[in-house]
């Protein structure tokens, strides 16, 4: 994490600001989110079926990945000085560009895309994340989040 003045925050904007460490995707935590949000879909649950489909074996739930996010984003935050607030604002993009198979390691390539001064005392900030896959060329998942952050 990294707490700058708004004008150090805008030299930065469109440059990688870390990438995460490597992160099992497990059956466990598969069924623990299909139990969470209802998707219960045999392509994340049943390994038999799974194992005859067309990936070989269960798949993550594209929100698992898109909710890991977050968690990625943590340790490499950029808050503007005097940050009183961080909202989640939303996501401009989500892609999910391959499955991710039980039994993956995945890491976040993140980059701060844009930091907006919208009004006095809020800032807009776009993150740019790319999930890559361990021993893939093809990436997980492109997304583009917003938090918006109130300032003193």
């Amino acid at each position: 994490m990294q707490i700058l003045p708004l004008k150090g925050m805008k030299e930065i904007s469109g440059k990688e600001i870390g990438v995460s460490d490597w992160f099992p995707i497990d059956q466990e935590r598969i069924n623990q989110f299909a139990h969470c949000t209802r998707d219960n879909h045999w392509v994340h649950l049943d390994e038999q079926a799974a194992q005859k489909g067309f990936f070989g074996k269960t798949i993550a739930q594209g929100f698992l990945i898109v909710s890991l996010l977050t968690h990625f984003h943590e340790k490499f935050m950029v808050i503007p000085e005097g940050a009183v607030m961080a909202i989640y604002y939303g996501m401009n993009k989500i892609r999910h560009l391959s499955p991710v198979t039980v039994g993956s390691m995945i890491r976040d390539r993140i980059i701060l895309a844009r930091v907006e001064e919208k009004s006095r005392g809020r800032i807009l900030t776009t993150v740019n994340h790319t999930v890559e896959i361990k021993g893939s060329k093809k990436s997980a998942c492109y997304a583009e989040s917003m938090t918006l952050f109130l300032t003193q």
